[in-house]
């Protein structure tokens, strides 16, 4: 069975950057909850393969980076570093700029499967960046 850490690894090299959707019931509890990816959290696999596909349409060539990560028990933080281009339909109409964006991710993973995930990704800038927020500081 797989580490947490490992769980995550895989999580992001292999089913985000691979685009292997079908490690998503492989490494993600058919019960999870994943928060802070829209306004009510996500339930379980089959809950999160829409935001899964709605993003990869947006930004195909989505690449993430695993900047650091920290595992205690069941629970790994990861830190990463998102870069692609906004030429997907989904999430707006296509823009074609660059995006460039990060996050920090707290998993708890149990009996190889990612079961809880708390996401703190910068979609603002992500969303400044397609034009669609004014940023407040210039």
């Amino acid at each position: 069975m797989l580490s947490p850490a490992e769980v995550n690894r895989q999580w992001y090299e292999e089913m985000w950057n691979g685009r292997r959707e079908d490690l998503i019931e492989v490494l993600m509890a058919h019960d999870a909850v994943a928060h802070g990816l829209g306004p009510q959290p996500i339930q379980g696999a089959a809950g999160f393969k829409p935001f899964y596909r709605s993003f990869v349409a947006a930004v195909p060539d989505l690449k993430l980076r695993i900047l650091r990560m920290v595992s205690e028990g069941d629970m790994v933080a990861t830190h990463i570093h998102s870069t692609g281009t906004h030429t997907g339909g989904t999430m707006g109409p296509a823009t074609g700029k660059p995006v460039e964006f990060e996050g920090m991710i707290f998993a708890r993973v149990k009996n190889g499967q990612i079961v809880e995930g708390w996401n703190c990704i910068d979609f603002l800038t992500f969303n400044q960046q397609l034009g669609r927020v004014a940023n407040p500081i210039v």
